[in-house]
Parts: structure tokens; C-alpha cells; sequence
């Protein structure tokens, strides 16, 4: 582990791609195959195989408690330390004693960390990382923890780990990137590199790809100024997910690549039809059921609805009942044994409306619905379980677009997603075959209460910010957003908040509340997190407000205004009732 800990000391050493590239090349060469292995899935920053579903569930503080035992420094000291670090890695490679260590390999400290995954409770965790990290150097305590908050932070990203295996065993890039694709395995992706057998790697289901992502479009004109003949779907207020089917089973994965199957256990036996193994490109909706309107399948609700369904390991019969959803599907990555990322568009639609097609129940109606069609439908009505086909439309003008955008509007859709039918799906890519309108909310007005220190570029400088709006006389939190100022307003900012700080927790400052910053946000939903009783979803600063006083800023009847009027509220309410 030494070893391995001095080249990433190496790596982080130098700015120049191609010097990494040559320093993790040089060393997984001079490795054993078995410790190679490991050395790349930890030198792309996790733990285990992206594959795998072992998960350390070891959290930032544990950790923490750790290196503060282990160090004997007071908790002020090492928040100090981190305030110039902005990683505990490091902090613990500054506070730790100096000790000769053990040597363990990677390979033992990978076997390490499947003990503490193992370990029930945080009591027998913490018991586990204390003795690990009491039998290593300050610099192996460094690359342990990094690794153990999947945060590497020496300008190293996976597909420069897989550029090293190019070189060092031979193989050509396209052939390892699209063998670690397959695999979901950086180190059984080097095994097969030096082994020459990456031709050989076969598609592993049940580890999630990455998602092709969309770039805005400010207008009609400027999205149709990419491509002709756009195809046009309604853009969703869901959960984006990948669902994976085969041989019966079924897994569901979110954009953060988490499995979250447990959080809709109606959908995977709705799913297991499908005739051929697939990978399937969708969003799960909250769905509001139409009774009594044969030529309707029903609306989307906005997300607020879906989040009483997120983050649930177990969910009711009458949960499911009160807040049923749809998976609404827009593409296909994988069917059959065909992998179908570089296939245009076009043709993925074509085999995923003949998958579908195939899975449809004989007996479920075929609707001609703009919402979307109806694919099949659960045998279970207190459930209502649908997979829905996304409707696609098509537009060649700006004013065919615009009049898309008011129809998704008005079936209570956030706008449209407008894509290039013959693009190629590109794994975790943003660029301009897929571009998305979306309407903009009203922004808040609200006030900062406390700050904490950044991480990375950001060390050293207070650039997160919790804000509140007014009740009455007093100020109740209602979101946290860290994006949308300037460096140099960052720099200037964090001088004011040290200046005006009420209590100093470490990394977090309680300060005087005299700042107003304008937000805009996805939406609002219920929240017990903050004391307002509602959470804004994905706010960005959009600029400082020193023109306005803190008794101009938004008062909770203005956010509770704004929650009613989000289209479907009142539609699960009544559902609730």
C-alpha cells in the first residue's frame, strides 16, 4: 500500500495528463497481476468494482471520530487542518503519528475494507477502521481514506486509469473503454488487457451504465439551429432510471448510479415480461390515474408527489396505492446480445417500440394518448403499475415546436425534450444531440444563515450557503446551494462571513443574517430537513442582493403560494385524503 500511496503522491504531483498517464502505466506494470487488479479500481477512486453492490456504509463522521482518536488532537485543531486541506485524507496524513506501519498490500487492504462493508452497526465499523488505520503510515491513512470516501483528488479520472492499461498492456483505448463499459470492472478490464483477451469481455447486466445527458436550449430557434427533423418528447418532473432485465430479474438504477428497486417494488414484475434480455432509458413519474376517461392513461404529477416514494427500503401496499407511479421509456442501451449505443436514434426507437410491443398484455388497450401510450399494465389494481412508451412526436419549425411546449405545459410536464434522430447514445456525455426547454419558476429572495468551508478549488473559502426566508419575526431554513457566484465573489464574501460570524462550528459558521441572494430552483417540496417545512429542489444562486434588506426577503406564505400553484398538488392531496 505504500507503494501505491507514493505514486499517487506522484500523480498528484504533476498537472500534465500525459505524465499520470505514464506514472499509473509504470506502476500497475511493475505490479503482480492479482495487485494490479486492485490497484486500478482504487486508482479510479472506489473501493470495489463498480459491478459490485458491497458498499462500505462508512460515513464522513466516523471517520472523523477516527482520526481525532487516533491523532489526540482536539477537534478544533483538526478542523483547522481541514480548513487548509479541504480532505480528511490529507488532514489525516498532517495529524497522525508517525509510525512504520505493516506494508499491506492492496490487496490486503481491499480485504480490509470488504470486512468493515460486512460489519453490522457503526460501533464494529468504527472498531475496524481505528485498527486498520493504527497499523499504516500517515501517508497510507492518506489514500485509505480517500479511497474510503471515493473522493481520490489527484486530477485522476477512470479514463485515464484506462489509457494507462492501453499502453501498458498493448491493448487499443476504444478496446479497454469499451471492455470496462461492458464489465463495469476497471481491474477485470486490466486482467483481460494483459492477458490479450479484451475482445473476449461480454456485457455484464446489473451494473448501471452511464446516462446520455441533455444540454438547455434558451429557444425553439436555437434548439432546432442543431439538427432537422427533431424527435420531441414531453420532459418529465421524475427520477431519471435504468432498468435492467434478465432471466425474471429486474434492478433499477438512478442517475447517481444508486440501486433504488427497493423504492418501486411494483415496477420489476411489470418489467420481467420483456421477452429478451435489456437495458432500458426511462423516468419514473408520480402518475395521477384517470378514472372514467377511456381515452386517457392518466398525467404525470410534479415531483413533490414522487418524493414521498424516494429513499424507502420498504413500501406499503398503501403507499403504492396513494402515490402510484409509471415508468415512462424513451430509450434502449442493450437487447438481446446487441449492445445498441452507436445505433442512430431512430433505429433504438424502432426496437424498443417492437420490445415493448412484444411485452404488451394482449388485453391491455392500446391508447392514442399525447401523454404517452400504454405499454401493459399490473394484474394488481390496488397498485395500478404502468410502463409506459414516452410518447414521440416530431418538428422541423420553431412554431411546431412552441406549440409542443404549450401541450407538455399543459398536461403539467416541466417541457420538452428535443433529440437528434440520428445520434448514437453516449454514456455520461452532455452535448447537443439532446437538448431540453424548460420553464422557469419564479425565484426566492432569501437570506443566508450559515456557511460552510468548500472542498477541492474551493479549499480554504466559504462557498456553500444555507438560506431562509421569513416567518413572522424570525427566519426558518428552506434550501442549501453552493453554485452560481463568481470566484471573486466567493473570496469576497467569505471576508464578510468571518467577519460577521454568531458561532464557529468547525466547518460550519452560524452567521449574522444580513445577506440576501436571489435562487431559482426546480421546485418545492415538503421536507422535514429544514424547519420552514419545505426544501427547494437543485437551487442555484442567481446573484447577491445588496440592494435589499433582509425584511424585503421572501416571506414562507410566498413559498407556500408557489407550492400550490405546481400543477398536481392539489391532485395528490386529494389522494392523501
Amino acid at each position: 500500500m505504500l507503494k501505491f500511496a507514493q505514486t499517487c503522491e506522484r500523480i498528484a504531483g504533476t498537472p500534465k495528463k500525459l505524465e499520470k498517464v505514464a506514472i499509473v502505466g509504470e506502476y500497475i506494470k511493475s505490479c503482480p497481476i492479482d495487485q494490479a487488479v486492485v490497484s486500478a479500481v482504487f486508482l479510479s477512486g472506489r473501493p470495489f468494482p463498480v459491478w459490485e453492490e458491497t458498499t462500505l456504509n462508512v460515513g464522513g463522521t466516523l471517520l472523523w471520530r477516527v482520526v481525532e482518536a487516533l491523532s489526540g488532537k482536539a477537534e478544533r485543531d483538526l478542523s483547522e487542518a481541514y480548513r487548509r486541506h479541504g480532505d480528511l485524507g490529507a488532514v489525516a496524513a498532517e495529524v497522525l503519528p508517525a509510525i512504520n506501519g505493516r506494508d499491506l498490500s492492496v490487496a490486503e487492504i481491499q480485504a480490509r475494507f470488504r470486512q468493515i462493508a460486512a460489519a453490522r452497526g457503526p460501533a464494529d465499523k468504527s472498531a475496524l477502521v481505528r485498527e486498520l488505520l493504527s497499523q499504516v503510515t500517515p501517508l497510507e491513512a492518506k489514500y485509505i481514506l480517500k479511497i474510503m470516501t471515493g473522493d481520490l483528488r489527484i486530477g485522476l479520472k477512470e479514463s485515464l486509469v484506462e489509457e494507462a492499461i492501453a499502453k501498458a498492456y498493448g491493448g487499443t483505448l476504444p478496446q479497454v473503454q469499451r471492455a470496462n463499459m461492458l464489465l463495469g470492472d476497471i481491474g477485470q478490464t486490466l486482467e483481460l488487457a494483459a492477458a490479450g483477451k479484451l475482445a473476449e469481455a461480454k456485457m455484464r447486466l446489473f451494473h448501471p451504465l452511464g446516462f446520455m445527458l441533455a444540454s438547455p436550449a434558451e429557444s425553439a430557434e436555437e434548439a432546432l439551429s442543431y439538427f432537422e427533423n427533431a424527435f420531441v418528447e414531453d420532459k418529465y418532473d421524475g427520477i431519471r432510471a435504468q432498468a435492467h432485465c434478465a432471466g425474471g430479474e429486474v434492478k433499477i438504477f438512478s442517475r447517481t448510479r444508486d440501486d433504488i428497486t427497493e423504492s418501486f417494488p411494483e415496477l420489476p414484475d411489470v418489467l420481467a415480461v420483456i421477452p429478451q434480455d435489456v437495458i432500458l432509458d426511462g423516468e419514473i413519474v408520480a402518475w395521477s390515474y384517470l378514472v372514467g376517461e377511456p381515452n386517457e392513461v392518466g398525467r404525470a404529477l410534479p415531483f413533490n408527489a414522487l418524493q414521498h416514494r424516494l429513499g424507502r427500503k420498504k413500501v406499503s401496499h398503501e403507499l403504492m396505492r396513494k402515490v402510484p407511479v409509471a415508468y415512462l421509456v424513451f430509450d434502449v442501451l442493450y437487447a438481446g446480445n446487441d449492445l445498441l449505443l452507436e445505433r442512430p436514434l431512430r433505429e433504438r426507437a424502432q426496437v424498443l417500440d417492437a420490445l415493448l410491443a412484444a411485452a404488451r398484455n394482449p388485453v391491455a388497450e392500446r391508447s392514442g394518448s399525447a401523454q404517452a401510450r400504454l405499454i401493459f399494465d399490473s394484474a394488481e389494481p390496488a397498485q395500478n403499475t404502468r410502463v409506459l412508451r414516452a410518447p414521440v412526436f416530431q418538428a422541423s419549425s420553431a412554431p411546431e415546436l412552441d406549440s409542443l411546449f404549450d401541450a407538455a405545459q399543459s398536461r403539467g410536464n416541466e417541457g420538452l425534450m428535443i433529440k437528434d434522430p440520428e445520434s448514437p447514445y453516449t454514456l455520461g456525455r452532455r452535448g447537443k444531440s439532446w437538448l431540453k426547454l424548460k420553464r422557469e419558476l419564479a425565484t426566492l429572495d432569501v437570506v443566508v444563515t450559515a456557511v460552510e468551508y468548500g472542498h477541492g478549488k474551493r479549499i480554504g473559502v466559504l462557498s456553500d450557503y444555507t438560506f431562509a426566508v421569513r416567518d413572522g419575526e424570525k427566519l426558518v431554513n428552506i434550501g442549501k446551494a453552493y453554485s452560481g457566484l463568481t470566484d471573486a465573489e466567493i473570496t469576497q464574501m467569505t471576508k464578510w462571513f468571518l467577519e460577521h460570524t454568531i458561532e464557529d462550528q468547525g466547518m460550519r459558521l452560524i452567521v449574522e443574517p444580513k445577506i440576501v441572494l436571489e435562487v431559482a430552483f426546480n421546485n418545492i417540496m415538503r421536507s422535514d430537513r429544514h424547519n420552514s417545512g419545505f426544501a427547494l429542489r437543485f437551487p442555484r444562486i442567481v446573484r447577491l442582493r445588496p440592494d435589499k434588506p433582509t425584511e424585503e426577503a421572501d416571506a414562507i406564505e410566498r413559498v407556500r403560494e408557489i407550492y400550490q400553484q405546481q400543477s398536481g398538488t392539489e391532485a395528490l392531496e386529494r389522494t392523501d385524503s
